[in-house]
């Protein structure tokens, strides 16, 4: 899973992406107005922390660029202007879910993950795609009743697949979801290619009813065999 913080406050930003840094959640984060609108444009995330009031501009305008994007992320606004217009403000304009400081970090993580479970349209915390059940909780993939070894790069490849099975994902696309800003440092996206080739073969070894094609030149498709 991957989460977009917008947030200036350095000391609360640290906390939050540590924490659910513990909880196997990528957390990018973008400081000012300007970084932040220029990621949620571009990206696509599970969900967006949006605090409203960051250097640079106001953190509503940011709402109404999302939800005129094509790109589609679920917000989550996390901000100190707890006022009743605020919340209905920023809920009216969009936002999924409206989180007054302070807050519990618990309690952050958990509004997360059902502002995901919406987004994936269930009240679960699993995905099913026919005989493949992904435990987001646990970390835990099945096929059946058997469970597949995966390593957490390989968990979080498999979920962004499932949750797009059918699409054609660019190389780096998948690259900047699974590995966020660091994959822009590496030289190619080879890794991508060995990461991918470990979960075919882990998946065919289990007779897994799906398959990851590639499309030669542009990227991946998860779809039926």
């Amino acid at each position: 899973m991957k989460i977009l913080l917008i947030e200036d406050d350095e000391s609360l930003a640290s906390a939050i992406r540590e924490y659910l840094k513990s909880e196997d959640i990528l957390v990018e984060v973008a400081q000012n107005f300007q970084k932040g609108q220029e990621k949620a444009m571009l990206y696509e995330y599970d969900c967006i922390l949006l605090d409203l009031t960051l250097p640079g501009g106001d953190g509503m305008e940011i709402l109404k660029t999302i939800n005129n994007s094509p790109v589609k992320n679920n917000v989550i606004i996390i901000s100190a202007r707890g006022a009743l217009e605020d919340k209905i403000t920023g809920l009216e304009s969009g936002a999924d879910d409206f989180l007054p400081k302070p807050f519990h970090l618990a309690e952050l993580n958990a509004r997360i993950k059902a502002v995901v479970r919406r987004k994936l349209g269930s009240n679960s915390n699993e995905i099913r795609i026919g005989e493949i059940r992904i435990d987001l909780n646990n970390r835990k993939v099945y096929i059946g009743q058997q469970e597949i070894q995966l390593f957490r790069k390989e968990f979080d490849l498999l979920y962004y697949f499932a949750i797009n099975k059918n699409r054609l994902l660019t190389k780096s696309a998948i690259a900047e979801y699974v590995w966020g800003d660091h994959y822009e440092d590496a030289d190619n996206l080879d890794f991508v290619y060995y990461q991918i080739k470990n979960l075919r073969k882990k998946l065919l070894e289990m007779n897994a009813p799906f398959q990851i094609a590639s499309s030669y030149g542009i990227g991946y498709i998860f779809k039926d065999l």
